[in-house]
């Protein structure tokens, strides 16, 4: 990991921990690059605040005023959302619906964005919080839209350049000259290892950016500076305002109840995650890539900004950031937060573990499937998403899903017309499974597939077969 700490704009810590990569055993330290994911969020908000102080669009315009293309499952939310409405995450959407439009696929920005028209909404326009990827894309695309360049170049030019930010790149393609970079990392059969980068360029403004936490450090001085730094303002004070300001408010849990009793609010500005704790108002945001976590933290009225970047899937960075907003704002004992989160890790790989057992003593013996394996195999799409291909070879049914290249593998029977969904490449998902439905012909008439995991929500993608 790496982690910046800035205090009344001075840089106190700026700091690598570990190695960067297990193969090569190479340290991290404080400009090796990870991936920030949804931390970039902020930066699409900026971008946009920059164009709002130069009377270039305003929070409320309509987004279709700007992409014409953009229409959401019900008419009236295509004519209505705003600008505004895209960053705090009130689009009537479930938290990362939609995600696998653009997870790895060959889809364009402007194609995930059209393909969105097809995801159901699970609660009315602006009446509850579901964390929302694509309508932070369609953000950027407004970005482009209104400044005549990509979003990627107008973040270059408006805060990489100037804040001698000049490692960070928005894709990973812009790899070829780093050579201090961290490489993702995940658990595969209680061993940790690397794994690859995924390229998220299609859904660029709301999770790209790659970055050190010494470049980063620059970013949370601008921060805490309300859009000013070194008497270069980049945007108003009264922008900041807005950005930090609560849009969407959501519940506080019962567990956020009794760890932190301090905290009386919880939502989502634009752009940022906002609560208070120990009296305090802090601003901050999470990021997850594959194999990689991040934290952004700001408490603006003491001046304090840090940030956390991993690179594996865990609570390190949760942990650790109570930590430093405990060293900080509160007179108490400092909690052992590292405990109280390697407990949610084991119980979680507890948990998990219980459930593979729960399945295979579920898993009825001795069945087979209703048809011959080569009735399994075709062709199978829906409009959201595309196509999946299944093909017999040998005795094994192997999958391709056609956007996706990295999703791919096997088909192993589980019972009945159920088959267990088997990966054929490293990254962080788990193992799912498929369940075929039999019409009433007698012939295989659709694929619905399940793969439990916090991030993808599979049961969205429609497959019906086609050959």
């Amino acid at each position: 990991m790496a982690v910046a700490i800035v205090k009344d704009g001075e840089v106190l810590l700026s700091k690598g921990y570990g190695i960067r990569d297990v193969r090569t055993g190479e340290p991290v330290n404080e400009n090796t690059m990870f991936a920030i994911a949804s931390n970039s969020k902020a930066f699409t908000s900026a971008a946009l605040a920059i164009l709002v102080d130069e009377k270039k669009i305003t929070w409320d315009d309509k987004v279709v005023d700007h992409l014409p293309y953009f229409e959401m499952y019900d008419d009236y939310v295509t004519q209505n959302m705003a600008i505004r409405d895209l960053l705090c995450h009130r689009s009537g959407l479930a938290t990362f619906s939609g995600d696998l439009i653009w997870y790895g696929s060959g889809h364009s920005r402007k194609e995930v964005i059209k393909r969105a028209k097809y995801l159901e909404p699970v609660s009315d326009f602006r009446t509850d919080y579901g964390y929302q990827n694509i309508m932070f894309l369609a953000a950027g695309e407004i970005v482009a839209e209104v400044s005549g360049m990509s979003w990627d170049d107008y973040i270059k030019e408006k805060f990489f350049s100037p804040l001698g930010m000049e490692t960070a790149v928005t894709s990973i393609k812009d790899f070829k000259s780093t050579t201090n970079l961290a490489a993702p990392h995940n658990d595969h059969d209680g061993t940790n290892i690397a794994i690859d980068w995924v390229n998220w360029d299609n859904i660029a403004p709301a999770g790209s950016i790659v970055a050190s936490v010494n470049e980063l450090s620059e970013w949370i001085k601008l921060q805490l500076g309300h859009g000013t730094l070194d008497s270069t303002q980049y945007w108003s004070e009264e922008r900041t305002h807005e950005m930090w300001h609560m849009h969407t408010p959501q519940g506080i849990s019962g567990w956020s109840r009794s760890n932190f009793p301090s905290k009386t609010f919880n939502g989502y500005g634009l752009g940022w995650a906002l609560n208070n704790i120990h009296g305090h108002k802090v601003v901050s945001h999470g990021g997850g890539y594959d194999g990689m976590i991040s934290k952004t933290c700001l408490v603006p009225e003491d001046n304090l900004g840090f940030v956390i970047l991993t690179n594996n899937i865990n609570w390190l960075s949760s942990a650790l950031t109570n930590r430093i907003l405990e060293e900080f704002l509160s007179d108490d004992e400092c909690r052992d937060w590292a405990a109280d989160y390697h407990k949610f890790k084991t119980d979680g790989d507890k948990k998990d573990a219980d459930a593979r057992d729960k399945a295979e003593e579920d898993r009825i013996k001795d069945t087979k499937p209703s048809l011959d394996l080569a009735a399994y195999a075709g062709t199978y799409s829906g409009e959201m998403y595309g196509e999946c291909i299944v093909r017999l070879i040998g005795d094994q049914l192997a999958f391709q899903f056609e956007p996706t290249p990295l999703f791919r593998g096997t088909f192993r029977h589980w019972h009945y017309d159920t088959f267990q969904l088997n990966w054929g490449t490293n990254m962080m998902l788990p193992s799912g499974m498929v369940q075929f439905i039999i019409g009433t012909d007698g012939k295989v008439e659709e694929m619905r597939i399940d793969v439990p995991n916090p991030d993808f929500d599979f049961t969205e993608l429609e497959f019906m077969k086609l050959d």
